[in-house]
């Protein structure tokens, strides 16, 4: 695929939130006494995040950072499932937990077989860009540049944020790939004129999730990130 540059979605697709999350309500959770199953809270914080996004997009909610967002559906979550006796600093570094996620295995060896190409590299993640900026350096995810959709004030999937990393990375939308393991992600970005690749991530919400396929129409489908780097002119 002959493209210029590559941007990268973060949650899920090079990083492994669940089990993140899971062990750090598990932590905080079980020094304040309570008992969950958290990987079920885990799920139920994340559920929330597509439905929140369209309320703000809509206009029913003001635009705030990723991390406020992630506090109030925290909140919304831990009230559905009678957790109320963690306090606003526990929350608070739950919260932090989605900048310290770990990656996927073949995300960080991928990336750095994707730098030897031409092909420029960035996050373009709803994640604000102090939180991308801390994870992917922690994680040792390589990338040129760090793009966040806080910087068109909007959310993916709004097209607008598609249409920000071209103009940032000065490359036309048609020559420019946007990568993830979600398809409604991949949708938008060809909607905006963008390239898409699929990275399937069937262990993204556990090990008994349903498997989700790809978009139709996806220009590339790989297996992981160093084959996308194959496909896109590495060698090795």
């Amino acid at each position: 695929m002959d493209v210029d540059a590559a941007v990268f979605d973060v949650f899920g697709t090079l990083t492994d939130w669940r089990s993140g999350v899971t062990d750090t309500l598990a932590d905080i959770g079980g020094r304040a006494g309570l008992e969950a199953d958290w990987p079920t809270i885990a799920d139920a914080w994340r559920r929330r995040y597509r439905p929140v996004l369209a309320r703000l997009l809509s206009g029913e909610l003001p635009w705030r950072p990723l991390d406020d967002l992630h506090r109030l559906m925290l909140d919304e979550a831990l009230a559905e499932h009678g957790l109320d006796g963690l306090g606003g600093a526990e929350r608070d570094a739950l919260v932090r937990a989605w900048h310290r996620l770990r990656p996927w295995p073949d995300a960080a060896p991928g990336l750095e077989l994707l730098h030897t190409t031409r092909v420029v590299t960035a996050t373009l993640s709803n994640g604000g860009v102090g939180l991308l900026a801390r994870l992917t350096k922690q994680a040792g995810l390589r990338f040129d540049c760090i793009l966040s959709a806080e910087l068109a004030t909007s959310y993916k999937p709004d097209c607008r944020v598609y249409r920000m990393a071209a103009e940032l990375l000065e490359v036309e939308p048609r020559r420019l790939l946007m990568v993830a393991c979600h398809p409604d992600d991949l949708e938008a970005a060809a909607a905006a004129g963008l390239r898409t690749a699929y990275i399937p991530r069937p262990l993204e919400w556990g090990p008994d999730s349903e498997r989700v396929g790809p978009p139709a129409g996806v220009d590339l489908v790989a297996d992981d990130v160093p084959a996308l780097a194959r496909a896109l002119g590495a060698s090795g």
